[in-house]
């Protein structure tokens, strides 16, 4: 098994900056990537361990400059369970953003709303969350040079960093988001019981990063983009494709982009 810092040894000899600010950049996000000033470019495919990333509209690399006066890395497309990856693969580059000294995280998705009250190409500071999954990243061995047996799960998102979102954009939902393991869209009826547990939002990756950050003390803001209303209500249901997630995404990119950019600047 590679280690972290064999990873991080190899961003090393890219780059001499040492940020830390991370970002990992869902659907929909890739323009942002472009914006950051001085960059060195990684493909994960050359940092040991780190998998590559198949997802649509996911570049697959790790973008390392400045960003809004900040020294910042940049994950341009993430990993995803449904990508046939092992859950620790998942988690494995937050892994190597911790080693290298990284501790905040910033990441997006884009979800599926499951409160009626939310429009598509809402943005949704997630409050927290509900793992349906079925995996754990942090299973098996502990080692305890990076965090606890048994993380504690109160107040992952850190308040701190919500209110700064909210200080930006004043015009943000908040809500439970739940993961599910994909890739097909879920029922009629998977909705409708999410919703009774007060999920907010669903979908298919987050989760996996934020308990490793969690598992090693980072601090965490995650904003989730709505892309479809996935509410499970009769009369109310919509099919959904790839190509329209893609699309909604696209369109609430530039306000997402502004959103971290003004919290980068805040930090």
């Amino acid at each position: 098994m590679i280690a972290p810092a064999d990873a991080v040894a190899a961003i090393r000899a890219r780059t001499t900056t040492a940020p830390k600010i991370a970002v990992i950049l869902g659907s929909g996000l890739g323009a942002l990537a472009g914006e950051v000033a001085g960059a060195t470019r990684i493909p994960y495919g050359e940092v040991p361990g780190w998998q590559r990333s198949t997802a649509p509209g996911h570049a697959g690399e790790l973008v390392v400059g400045r960003l809004e006066g900040k020294d910042v890395a940049v994950m341009s497309g993430r990993l995803h369970y449904y990508e046939g990856y092992d859950i620790a693969a998942i988690g494995f580059p937050v892994r190597v953003l911790r080693a290298w000294g990284v501790d905040t995280l910033v990441i997006t998705n884009a979800c599926g709303g499951l409160n009626p009250a939310f429009v598509a190409g809402d943005l949704m500071v997630i409050t927290d969350h509900i793992n349906f999954m079925g995996a754990n990243p942090l299973r098996g061995p502990n080692d305890d040079r990076l965090g606890p047996r048994f993380p504690d799960m109160v107040g992952t998102y850190t308040e701190a960093l919500r209110e700064l979102a909210h200080s930006v954009d004043h015009d943000l939902r908040e809500g439970v988001y739940v993961a599910v393991a994909g890739p097909n869209y879920e029922t009629p009826a998977e909705l409708r019981m999410m919703r009774g547990w007060g999920a907010d939002a669903v979908g298919m990756s987050t989760v996996p990063e934020v308990l490793v950050a969690r598992h090693g003390g980072m601090r965490i803001l995650a904003i989730a983009t709505v892309t479809d209303m996935a509410t499970g209500i009769p009369g109310q249901i919509d099919h959904v494709t790839a190509e329209q997630v893609l699309a909604v995404a696209n369109r609430a990119g530039k306000r997402l982009g502004e959103l971290i950019k003004g919290v980068i600047a805040k930090l």
